[in-house]
Parts: C-alpha cells; structure tokens; sequence
C-alpha cells in the first residue's frame, strides 16, 4: 500500500475551473486498476489550499497514472489554476516505533 498527499495552492479566480476539471479526474482514477481511494478536500484554514489523498495499492502504479488520458487533460487546466508549485508527498504505511 502507498499513500500520495498532493498539496495544491489555487489563485482564487480559478479554483471554480479547477474543481471542474478535477471531477473527471477524479472519477476516471477512481476506475483505474490499484486504485484504492481518491479523494480532493479543501483546507478549513486557507480556502485556496486543496489536497488531493490518494490510496495505491502499490507504487507501481503512479506512473501509470500520471499518463492516463483523464490525468493529462487535468494537468493541462491545472497549471494554469497553481499559485505556487505542488508538493506531493509519497507515503508508505510503515509504523513507526516508539522510543
């Protein structure tokens, strides 16, 4: 299992377009083979900063999915909606022991 947080910054003029354009996304990874979840929530401090919480069932499926035809089309509206770059953070489902 892997876990990927995607940290958006919108300009505010744009996030309309932006949820627009992240509907299909969303609904067509949802379909893709190894996804888990696939989920856009919206900060309840900064209403321009959205997170996109994706569950894999392995890493060897993100660069499937960064190809997807669904993907490419909202990357191609996206860029244009960022107020500053992405940060993407993978994360494995590791325990941490306590010290």
């Amino acid at each position: 299992m892997v876990y990927v947080i995607a940290t958006l910054t919108v300009k505010p003029e744009m996030k309309a377009e932006l949820f627009a354009a992240a509907n299909d996304a969303i609904a067509g990874t949802r379909q893709e083979k190894g996804n888990v979840s696939y989920e856009l929530f919206e900060s309840t401090t900064d209403p321009n900063k959205l997170v996109f919480v994706e569950e894999w069932e392995s890493a060897e499926y993100l660069p499937l999915h960064s190809k997807t035809d669904h993907m490419r089309a909202f990357g191609r509206v996206a860029v244009k909606c960022f107020a500053a770059p992405v940060q993407v953070q993978i994360i494995t489902p590791e325990k941490v022991e306590k010290r």
